[in-house]
């Protein structure tokens, strides 16, 4: 995908569910998320672990069977180990574009999605890849 694509793509998302959000302000999971909640996407936070409480406005959800709306981007905060376990319900989620974060690549994961016309940006942070293309700081 070109920065150009990636641009158009970020400007017309709206919502972005984070597979493996997390609530310690420290880890990527959380920083990551409340950037992008910050600049006005809606986020929909998906972790077992913390599955009714609320992260950036939203209740967290235990899997992303429980998304009952669109989602525009799925970012992915899991170990590459774990991905495959998640592809059925990416795949009945039918999100706009799957994002790995950075250092999580998948190629058998990838390649299911992009067979199933899903886009893949992998081992890159949308918060980064956002700013450098928007300029923001």
């Amino acid at each position: 995908m070109t920065d150009l694509e990636l641009k158009a793509y970020l400007e017309k998302a709206r919502s972005i569910a984070v597979l493996g959000a997390h609530k310690d302000p420290s880890r990527p999971a959380h920083y990551v998320p409340r950037y992008l909640w910050e600049k006005g996407y809606r986020i929909l936070p998906v972790n077992p672990r913390f599955a009714g409480e609320e992260l950036f406005g939203m209740r967290v959800v235990a899997s992303l069977k429980e998304i009952a709306e669109p989602v525009d981007i799925l970012d992915v905060f899991r170990p590459p180990e774990a991905l495959l376990a998640h592809l059925p319900e990416v795949l009945a989620l039918r999100p706009g574009l799957a994002w790995l974060q950075t250092g999580i690549r998948h190629p058998g994961f990838e390649e299911a999605l992009k067979e199933a016309g899903i886009p893949v940006v992998a081992d890159r942070c949308l918060m980064v890849e956002h700013r450098r293309l928007f300029g923001v700081h």
